[in-house]
């Protein structure tokens, strides 16, 4: 986690309840998001394995901050990215950034042949860390929750197999924004910087959506059998892990990547969806699975955003 003790002791509006501060946290976050970004886009373009002046377009998103120039200008020069590359930034897209994020991509790989997509998901708890206190208790959920974070992938078309290795391929995309759902997932932004409010209802609106979600994104693949495919899904908490679990009975190892991931890095916000793709693929690999999708052809990715806003995307595991 970025937020150190050291930081706190430089920056005592930080941990000072109701006390202006929001400066301060940029003044952070302004320097820290960028090389965080920086160094989950040089792990991605490194197993990628090609030259960035083959990179045409760049999406970067976070919750994390503000700034002009926007980060993306920053990692575009950070990356020493070709002034030609066409930038996307994303701001303030929550925990379902990372799927948003990846219905970009693939839009922007279909309607432009030949490009390549390199995505970039950052988030530091340290913009929204508020001390408790009895105006703000529900903030202690995201203070439980919440980590820092950063993923990135690289999107494309009609992959050069000689030099391209793709890992999966992203069939549909899919986003609803849920009726009577938009105060589930709030933040707020002063002078003391952001405060997140959490509904005890997220989990619950979470499980009662996805399945609706589910029938409409997999009916032209005749499956409705949620234990026929893998899973990606963002861990948002344990709740909401468990009770998808149960809404769609699905059985324990569905959802083990996404509870690894959460318990050994909390919840990253947009940065967390593409770390669980991550550990899906590896652990198919250890595993000596048939996919990289732990050993099924088809898959799902859900995450869950502020609106309350669902986005699922289809997948197409590899072979091995």
């Amino acid at each position: 986690m970025l937020f150190t003790e050291e930081i706190a002791k430089q920056n005592p509006s930080i941990v000072t309840p109701n006390a202006p501060s929001l400066g301060a946290r940029q003044s952070i976050v302004i320097k820290e998001v960028p090389m965080l970004a920086k160094l989950a886009a040089e792990q991605a373009i490194k197993e990628w394995g090609q030259p960035v002046s083959k990179l045409t377009h760049l999406i970067f998103c976070t919750t994390s901050g503000f700034a002009m120039p926007a980060f993306d200008c920053e990692l575009a020069n950070l990356l020493d990215l070709p002034p030609t590359v066409k930038r996307f930034m994303l701001y303030h897209q929550g925990c379902q950034g990372g799927g948003t994020t990846l219905r970009l991509a693939k839009d922007l790989a279909e309607n432009n042949p030949g490009a390549r997509v390199l995505a970039v998901c950052v988030e530091i708890t340290l913009h929204g860390f508020q001390i408790p206190s009895e105006e703000n208790l529900d903030n202690l959920v995201s203070l439980a929750i919440f980590g820092d974070g950063a993923s990135a992938v690289i999107v494309g078309t009609d992959p050069d197999l000689a030099a391209e290795q793709p890992l999966f391929e992203i069939i549909s995309a899919n986003q609803k924004l849920v009726p009577d759902s938009s105060g589930a997932i709030v933040s707020d932004v002063d002078e003391t910087g952001f405060m997140v409010h959490l509904s005890r209802d997220v989990p619950t609106v979470a499980s009662e959506n996805a399945e609706s979600c589910l029938q409409e994104a997999f009916a032209h693949l005749g499956i409705s059998d949620w234990n026929s495919i893998f899973w990606v899904l963002h861990p948002g908490g344990l709740a909401i892990i468990d009770n998808i679990e149960a809404k769609l009975k699905l059985t324990k190892e569905k959802l083990v990547a996404s509870r690894n991931i959460f318990a050994n890095y909390g919840n990253m916000q947009s940065a967390t969806i593409m770390v669980v793709l991550d550990e899906m693929r590896k652990k198919s690999v250890e595993a000596k699975k048939a996919t990289t999708g732990g050993g099924f052809e088809w898959g799902v990715l859900l995450t869950f955003g502020p609106g309350m806003t669902v986005e699922l995307i289809v997948l197409r595991a590899i072979s091995i």
